[in-house]
């Protein structure tokens, strides 16, 4: 995820120059507002790490490897964990990575596709590289996180009729002509 940050945040990819993320990676990519990412480690020994960053998150990018069978079957047991800490309405968009490696490709379009389909997540194939579909993964989660904040009802912590009885209709007792 990493590379795909930087080609998103800079328009560039910088082979070779990124270790494996260790445990939280932070970025803020200029947004209006601006939003924070959290670039969490995708390795399995740091799993129990990521499970606070989910509670609160509007959105989560999960990203395999199309050239990498154990990348993408790690994602089936991501996607139950982010189900599992992750609110209700987070936006979760899974990322096939290195389309730009078709030569080396393990899994298929349709796999990741299926895959998405089966967690009703949104997917895209990408290319850090290239720049392939970076920006249309941002921007649709984007789009996505201010669709559902228009469409959600806000919810009014206090309704004055909680705590004041409605005012009854005043009786008529006479009429007079």
């Amino acid at each position: 995820l990493t590379s795909l940050l930087v080609q998103f945040d800079q328009g560039k990819f910088i082979p070779g120059s990124f270790s494996a993320t260790v445990g939280i990676g932070f970025t803020v990519i200029h947004f209006t507002p601006d939003a924070s990412i959290w670039d969490t480690a995708g390795q399995e020994r740091f799993r129990s790490v990521t499970h606070a960053y989910y509670r609160d998150a509007q959105a989560l990018l999960l990203l395999y490897d199309i050239t990498s069978k154990s990348s993408f079957d790690n994602t089936r047991a991501w996607l139950t964990e982010i189900h599992e800490y992750a609110q209700n309405d987070v936006v979760i968009m899974l990322l096939g990575n290195k389309s730009d490696m078709a030569s080396a490709r393990v899994i298929r379009r349709e796999e990741g596709e299926k895959l998405a389909r089966e967690y009703g997540v949104i997917f895209l194939e990408t290319s850090a590289k290239t720049g392939l579909n970076v920006d249309e993964a941002f921007m649709t989660v984007g789009k996505e996180l201010v669709r559902r904040s228009v469409q959600l009802p806000v919810e009014h912590r206090f309704h004055l009729h909680d705590v004041m009885p409605p005012e009854k209709e005043p009786s008529v007792c006479c009429s007079f002509r």
